[in-house]
């Protein structure tokens, strides 16, 4: 079924995420707490568990860490395969990186990352948010610890096996929050007025 306007103030919205050591979960669970507070429902999934029933959600969020110089093949393969679903709603993505330490690198235009994605993806969201990662050298796998102090080696970042820094400027998470809101917000309101009108 379509999109079904809602009755109600209240934005839902839809943060489908991929981690793999749990980083985007944390700021897609900072997103929901923050949207909480403003009176919006965000509810997060797992995007390996699909999108599932998504009638009622005014806005859809992908969000996605960086693996190996790219972001995670699931998420690649769900854009492709669910543009009309991801189309149906406003939308936005946020990516989770490194490189994004750098505030020179916290925009489509100058992350490569981000680029790279929406040149390539057929969905192009109306909101992205670009976010600094974590560095836990001691928490990676070892081939990820070498292949992640090579890629410090390289942009001028930590390389000591022991380093534990946390790289997310969380009033930037906070501010994309606000404009997610703001997104879904729009189409609440255009469902609510739809569903009041006579």
């Amino acid at each position: 079924m379509g999109y079904r306007p809602r009755v109600s103030s209240v934005s839902r919205i839809l943060l489908l995420y991929s981690s793999v050591y749990g980083h985007t979960l944390k700021i897609s669970e900072f997103i929901k707490a923050d949207a909480a507070a403003r009176g919006d429902v965000v509810e997060v999934r797992p995007l390996a568990d699909g999108a599932g029933d998504v009638a009622g959600f005014d806005a859809l969020v992908v969000g996605s860490s960086i693996r190996h110089g790219k972001h995670h093949t699931e998420v690649v393969e769900f854009v492709r395969a669910q543009r009309a679903l991801l189309d149906s709603r406003p939308g936005a993505f946020f990516s989770v990186s490194l490189i994004a330490r750098k505030p020179t690198r916290q925009t489509p235009e100058t992350n490569q990352y981000v680029r790279e994605f929406l040149a390539r993806s057929p969905w192009q969201p109306q909101l992205v948010g670009i976010f600094g990662g974590v560095l836990d050298y001691q928490r990676y796998r070892v081939f990820d610890r070498y292949a992640i102090r090579l890629i410090m080696t390289l942009t001028g970042g930590p390389t000591d096996l022991h380093t534990n820094v946390e790289f997310t400027d969380w009033d930037k998470v906070r501010e994309f929050s606000n404009r997610l809101s703001a997104l879904a917000a729009g189409r609440a309101s255009a469902g609510q007025a739809a569903g009041c009108a006579t």
